[in-house]
């Protein structure tokens, strides 16, 4: 395993992490359990759809969310393994 691609994963993770908006998406796909339509999250923020999906892509770049297309509509759900990837490396800083 190559520290270096971790360490630029750890930071590209923490950075998507570091908007409440975007953590606030990422529990609602998680309650959601399984698949949530971009449109359902546009009706839940009070952002504009742009923003949204801005903040979806991150999320998908930082893979902690899984994107699926059908023609124009987008629906996500949450990258289990790239979460707990994330997850496992933090565990390190345990004791």
């Amino acid at each position: 395993m190559n520290l270096k691609i971790d360490i630029k994963r750890v930071e590209k993770v923490s950075k998507a992490l570091g908007d409440p908006y975007r953590i606030q998406m990422m529990e609602a796909i998680m309650k959601q359990k399984g698949w949530m339509q971009c449109s359902v999250l546009v009706e839940m923020f009070d952002l504009a759809q742009s923003t949204v999906s801005h903040h979806l892509k991150q999320l998908v770049d930082a893979e902690l969310l899984i994107l699926e297309k059908d023609g124009r509509c987008a629906r996500y759900t949450i990258n289990k393994e790239g979460m707990s990837e994330f997850v496992k490396y933090l565990s390190l800083y345990e004791e």
